[in-house]
């Protein structure tokens, strides 16, 4: 049976990063999206040492079709134009998050990352997954995109309702396809993103959130389900 492949954006952070290592201890070939080059060296050595080898990094911005598209043709080149699975984790907010506050440059920035980005990524990948008649989706969303919140701030929920609706169309246009996608909605993750907020939480208080590794445990059951079962939302908060 051939080895599995994945696509795992924001793997140098967070849930991208617990994902990516999860996969490639699980045997599966990953490649590792992220715009910071140096952070996402970082995320290689943290896997067992058995898995490191099927962890290839791609420094690119997903807002960036071009730079996505030479990502895409050395992954296809690599894995012989199999796409098993992508997972967009990548995701981010700004400081001034309140429509008091919030400028149309900072707006789209958000956007670019939580929404734009992860569609380039499905439309990158959809024509291989539709000739191989199969594939899944997973979106990291939040449950800001389910619930407006203050705490959020507009632009991040706006970009994750958004996120929410393409991760249905995915399930509405391809499943002729056998094609399938999930919006994992998490509560509050302990993750760099945090750092973002107004005034970030102590340490205390991220202990009691979710961890990372939660949430990729999450997209591994949904990833690791038979292809005639589709999570099409999975709500997983802090106890």
């Amino acid at each position: 049976m051939p080895t599995k492949t994945a696509i795992v954006t924001g793997a140098s952070s967070g849930v991208g990063r617990a994902t990516a290592i999860a996969l490639a201890a699980a045997g599966w070939d990953v490649a590792l999206l992220a715009r910071r080059a140096d952070a996402l060296q970082k995320t290689i050595p943290l896997a067992p040492a058995d898995a490191q080898g099927r962890m290839h990094a791609h420094p690119c911005d997903i807002a960036n079709k071009s730079a996505l598209e030479t990502v895409v043709s050395a992954f296809l080149q690599r894995s012989g134009n199999r796409i098993d699975a992508l997972v967009n984790a990548a995701g981010t907010n700004i400081p001034d998050r309140s429509l008091e506050k919030m400028t149309e440059a900072r707006y789209r920035e958000v956007f670019d990352v939580n929404l734009t980005g992860a569609l380039n990524t499905i439309q990158a990948f959809l024509p291989t997954m539709r000739k191989q008649q199969g594939g899944t989706v997973v979106n990291i969303n939040s449950i800001a995109g389910q619930n407006a919140s203050v705490l959020s701030g507009a632009s991040y929920v706006m970009s994750k309702f958004a996120l929410a609706g393409l991760t249905q169309s995915i399930n509405a246009e391809e499943a002729k396809n056998n094609i399938r996608a999930c919006s994992i909605f998490p509560g509050d993750i302990n993750s760099e993103l945090l750092e973002k907020r107004p005034s970030p939480p102590p340490q205390d208080v991220r202990g009691k959130m979710l961890q990372p590794q939660d949430v990729a445990d999450c997209i591994l059951l949904v990833l690791n389900l038979p292809p005639r079962a589709v999570v099409e939302e999975l709500r997983i908060v802090p106890r």
